[in-house]
């Protein structure tokens, strides 16, 4: 262990799957060279400028709650790279943990807590050093790991280590790992998985024990008694963990090189990242953002729309907004209203678009984010955390775009 004390449409032909998930891997290694409806089935088993954005003070707690559910615009950047204590500069996820950051790297677990940085690597017992996803039981505090070999639960300051030889993991590639009270729920290379903390016993989800198309999952989480999976090229898998059964949503269209009609279901079958929040189910796909609010669909493409790339990385949804982590910065969506994130090349300033409609404003502020293609992110109260293929940034809440800003 280290302590370091330091204060036009997007189109993509893919011949094969098997291609795609290739380019996966190393888009990693490439991305900081250029800095630049519903078809459901139930299975068994140019605009202004300005520098600064005030904020209005809430004078009371209605108002606040209130805050709660608006549209947040984040600023006041702030970067760290290797210079202030990361092992990498290449990031992959970062998870608020109360008082501390919880960051993965491809060099290692990165934790923040009071100005200090802590790195752990496979040394100190970390599954590998290519950190991929991480997640908190809020119930006893536990940190779930993901790496490219194999998953760690890392309590009382012990790392436990899973694998596809001593458990039912899946898969040692964990892209995903999302955790409630009792079960953790993890998205492999070669399925799904769910762990009983519990009962300690393992459930496999692939092509022989669900209505898998695909065995490559990069996405999944949970919500009351459903966790919904996003499976490569089979769309997103619900699964009901109460009656063991499944519910799956596909793109009517069936074409993997462009969507005929984004709102006619899920918009693309290739699907990177769900998210499920105040009953709506986002899902992130490398052709476009799909919405469903449990009756209709909803798609959105970068050509039509303030998305500022279909190709979308992962996804996260908090307080009826949802986090986009794409290849040209990060967006955020209320299902209304558009707030983007990019840097502008050859400055230090950043650009943050609002769009809402025919209406955009773009707001030109000093700080920016560390880099343009994101891989992560995790929202919480007023502060924003954002992954990079260079470096972490850290904004906090400087204003809602509602009528005062458009």
């Amino acid at each position: 262990m280290t302590t370091i004390n330091r204060k036009p449409l997007l189109k993509i032909i893919i011949p094969s799957l098997a291609l795609i998930a290739l380019l996966f891997f190393i888009s990693a290694f490439v991305s900081d060279i250029f800095d630049e409806g519903n078809h459901a089935i139930t299975e068994p088993g140019v605009a202004e400028e300005i520098t600064t954005i005030s904020v209005s003070e809430n004078d009371s707690a209605d108002e606040e709650e209130t805050a709660l559910h608006r549209m947040p615009i984040y600023g006041d950047w702030r970067v760290f790279t290797m210079e202030d204590g990361l092992p990498s500069n290449k990031v992959n996820t970062v998870k608020i943990d109360d008082g501390r950051i919880l960051v993965g790297t491809d060099r290692g677990l990165a934790v923040l807590e009071n100005n200090e940085w802590t790195i752990y690597t496979p040394e100190d017992g970390l599954a590998h050093r290519n950190v991929l996803s991480i997640d908190v039981n809020e119930a006893n505090g536990d940190v779930w790991i993901g790496t490219m070999n194999g998953l760690n639960r890392w309590s009382a300051g012990v790392f436990e280590r899973f694998d596809q030889f001593n458990s039912g993991l899946a898969n040692n590639v964990v892209y995903e790992v999302s955790v409630d009270t009792r079960y953790t729920w993890i998205a492999t290379a070669a399925g799904a998985s769910r762990y009983d903390t519990y009962t300690k016993q393992w459930k496999i989800f692939n092509e022989e024990t669900s209505p898998m198309h695909e065995p490559w999952t990069y996405g999944i989480t949970y919500a009351g008694n459903k966790a919904y999976i996003a499976a490569w090229g089979g769309g997103v898998l619900e699964y009901n963990n109460d009656t063991d059964t499944f519910r799956v949503y596909r793109d009517p269209d069936g074409h993997f090189q462009l969507t005929l009609h984004p709102d006619d279901g899920l918009i693309h079958d290739i699907t990177t990242g769900v998210a499920f929040d105040n009953g709506t189910l986002w899902v992130s796909t490398y052709f476009g953002l799909g919405r469903y609010n449990g009756q209709r669909w909803w798609g959105y493409l970068d050509h039509d729309t303030g998305l500022t790339s279909s190709f979308i990385n992962a996804i996260k949804a908090k307080n009826s907004v949802a986090y986009l982590a794409t290849d040209y910065g990060l967006n955020t969506f209320d299902g209304t209203t558009w707030v983007t994130y990019n840097t502008i090349d050859g400055s230090d300033q950043g650009e943050t678009i609002i769009t809402n409609g025919d209406t955009e404003k773009k707001l030109i502020s000093d700080t920016s984010i560390s880099h343009r293609f994101i891989w992560n992110m995790d929202a919480k109260d007023d502060v924003i955390w954002v992954a990079t293929s260079y470096g972490l940034s850290r904004g906090v809440v400087v204003g809602y775009a509602d009528e005062t800003i458009l």
